[in-house]
């Protein structure tokens, strides 16, 4: 007999898109190698920030295919970790980002880091968003107008 268990929801196309956190010696070239596996495997960087200290950086990627990019760093022992980012789109980014940045302030939204797009899906400039409460800035900023983007609209 089978049980009549209630449908959940699935977040698996919703807003909030894979974050992948490289880990690099600081070292000429290094960010070039991770490159160039991702451009053999015809995946592509849709948005990129880079943090160094003295010995080490941080390359922090938004890619066309994460499920593709973690099986390949997984097979070349390439150092990484995923998070979550939301991917807010913005048609005025003169006016729109303070409002987004008081729109997260008023629902105490904590912002980690922030870094754009590489590419503007739509035609338009889009912003990468990590904070503490990824559901919360979801429905704050949806609430407020804001269209935020999945990873199917970023992919090619």
């Amino acid at each position: 007999m089978a049980l009549d268990l209630p449908k959940t929801t699935s977040k698996r196309d919703g807003p909030l898109v894979k974050q992948f956190s490289v880990f690099l010696s600081n070292k000429v070239g290094a960010m070039l190698d991770v490159l160039k596996l991702l451009n053999a495997h015809e995946y592509h960087v849709i948005a990129l920030s880079v943090s160094e200290s003295t010995d080490s950086a941080i390359a922090r990627l938004v890619v066309s295919d994460p499920g593709g990019v973690e099986e390949l760093f997984r097979q070349n022992n390439i150092a990484f970790g995923t998070c979550h980012v939301v991917v807010v789109e913005m048609y005025e980014v003169a006016t729109e980002l303070p409002k987004l940045f008081a729109t997260l302030f008023m629902g105490e939204v904590n912002v980690h880091f922030t870094y754009p797009l590489l590419m503007r899906p739509r035609g338009q400039a889009a912003l990468a968003v990590h904070v503490d409460d990824n559901e919360c800035a979801i429905s704050v900023l949806s609430g407020a107008g804001f269209r935020l983007l999945s990873q199917s609209e970023i992919s090619r």
